[in-house]
């Protein structure tokens, strides 16, 4: 599958048996031809909602009636994911701080939300790192949390106590791997970054303003630091080790420069698909007719995030518009072909059929993801 020129991409940015699905029908998509942006219409609300969406990646630290009712309006359901960033991120740093904030949530959504948890690897270099990270994994499944988030900060930040930094496939986490495959849960693995984390500067690049805010994780210009593909090829270890192992790689699994190349590893690994968290833009970098036969082929594997965040000290009335806005678009994107004003450029929808589009929204988050709609369901 070719990769769209980049000259032309930097102008336009900024995929089994015995799978659970839903039965309700979805009104029929109707294409506009005029540009469209902004919150849902009428008619997209009661397409979207008709599919009972999921989104499978967010970050949602505070419990709000106002956040509450947009979810019941959508009637969208969450996996809430719990991250211990780095020390420039200091109100997600704490594990239980944030471990309680998202239960709450949890508790507080009315059934509309679902916990991943994590565990704390700024902790590797202690004793008994392994048994407190199971203890605490464990103790957190019994609280209902159905997955793991493992986040990039192994691989592109944390070293052991030789100043190796640890990657993926450190032995020493095999053993917390193994647990969650034998508790039936599924992995979030966010590990590496776009290529630009890797690329000499350029400011007309896409990222190139995450990765001026966030020097940590520019790993151009840290010495001796790993390659994204040393990082990955230890992400792939892990999936070679652990076939039991559900494993969903956030981001197009940190491969949404090239297509093929995530396309490869779904032929690869069958216990491995990919969010589509904060990514869209990528699909939009490429030949139309390509991302719909893409997505067509992978339509079991493909699983729809956003990557929303909601912090105790944000504004949830301006988070509320902005996510209903970016859900809206990112309808339009996938679902018609309107053509869409994007950053100044028009870019035409994919105009997925129904079918795909309930799998994306709704039935891969069910399969990848048991338990994401509580014991209800």
């Amino acid at each position: 599958m070719k990769t769209l020129a980049l000259p032309l991409a930097l102008m336009l940015i900024a995929g089994g048996p015995g799978r659970q699905t839903s039965t309700k029908s979805t009104p029929e998509v109707k294409p506009a031809s005029t540009p469209v942006m902004g919150a849902f219409n009428d008619q997209e609300l009661l397409q979207f909602t008709a599919l009972e969406p999921i989104d499978t990646h967010t970050h949602i630290y505070e419990s709000d009636p106002v956040f509450f009712a947009m979810l019941q309006k959508l009637h969208l359901h969450i996996l809430d994911i719990i991250v211990v960033a780095d020390n420039n991120t200091p109100e997600r740093k704490d594990l239980s701080k944030e471990s309680k904030d998202v239960f709450e949530v949890v508790r507080n959504s009315n059934g509309h939300a679902a916990a991943c948890t994590t565990f704390d690897a700024y902790r590797f270099n202690q004793r008994d790192f392994v048994a407190d990270a199971i203890r605490q994994l464990n103790q957190s499944f019994d609280e209902g949390a159905i997955a793991v988030k493992l986040w990039k900060n192994v691989g592109m930040e944390i070293k052991d106590a030789k100043g190796n930094y640890i990657l993926p496939d450190d032995p020493s986490l095999e053993p917390i791997y193994k647990d969650i495959a034998a508790r039936g849960k599924t992995l979030v693995t966010h590990v590496a970054d776009p290529d630009t984390a890797w690329s000499p500067p350029n400011p007309t690049d896409p990222d190139f303003s995450y990765f001026a805010d966030h020097p940590e994780w520019y790993m151009y210009k840290i010495p001796h630091s790993p390659s994204k593909e040393t990082i990955l090829l230890a992400r792939d270890h892990v999936l070679e080790k652990n076939p039991d192992l559900r494993m969903v790689g956030a981001h197009f699994g940190s491969m949404e420069g090239d297509f093929s190349q995530v396309a490869r590893h779904l032929d690869r690994y069958p216990n491995f698909a990919v969010d589509l968290a904060s990514r869209i833009p990528y699909l939009m970098m490429q030949p139309r007719a390509d991302m719909i036969a893409f997505i067509t082929k992978y339509q079991d594997r493909l699983i729809y995030g956003t990557d929303d965040t909601l912090n105790p000290q944000d504004n949830v009335h301006q988070m509320v518009r902005r996510s209903e806005s970016s859900y809206a678009r990112e309808w339009r994107f996938l679902a018609t072909d309107d053509t869409l004003d994007f950053r100044g450029h028009k870019v035409q929808g994919l105009a997925l059929p129904e079918p795909v589009l309930r799998k994306l929204y709704h039935d891969n988050a069910v399969h990848w993801f048991p338990g994401i709609l509580g014991s209800s369901h």
